[in-house]
């Protein structure tokens, strides 16, 4: 039996999770899963138990939102709370060049530097959330206060 070894980014991701002292494995579903409402369905949980990875371009640095896949962040909301004159949803190359990683797998840590990164005070309702793992078709189970803990992420309303 021969094994493969993970994707690059997903080895990223759970060396950043080892390293952090989380307890979860990243895992690999058969299908890509690009939307909150898909990894749902595949992983049978509730939508709003999707952690979401959104990169935003605030005034030319990253910033990573994580939220729950139940709503949409509030740009102008968060713009005005962080004191960003210009927040819009960042390019894919822009995404890539600060994350490493391809919209639609964006995970929540495992980056070539720390990002910039609010949590969505709305995933501490579910006893699990699950995020994305590098790429993807990889995602892995954590709490909200494991998702901050291994972020440094700032607890946030961004709905």
């Amino acid at each position: 039996m021969v094994r493969m070894q993970p994707h690059p980014n997903v080895q990223a991701v759970q060396d950043a999770l080892d390293a952090a002292g989380a307890s979860t494995k990243v895992i690999t579903l058969p299908d890509a899963v690009h939307t909150a409402a898909a990894a749902a369905e595949a992983l049978g949980v509730r939508v709003g138990q999707i952690a979401n990875s959104l990169i935003f371009d605030a005034d030319g640095e990253p910033l990573l939102v994580l939220t729950s896949g139940a709503h949409r962040v509030d740009t102008a909301k968060i713009a005005a709370a962080l004191g960003v004159a210009k927040l819009g949803r960042a390019a894919p190359e822009f995404v890539r060049r600060h994350t490493g990683q391809p919209i639609g797998g964006v995970a929540p840590l495992g980056h070539p530097k720390p990002v910039r990164t609010l949590v969505d005070v709305a995933l501490e309702q579910y006893d699990e959330v699950w995020a994305a793992g590098g790429v993807p078709r990889a995602v892995f189970p954590t709490t909200y206060a494991e998702l901050v803990r291994i972020t440094a992420g700032t607890p946030t309303e961004v709905a």
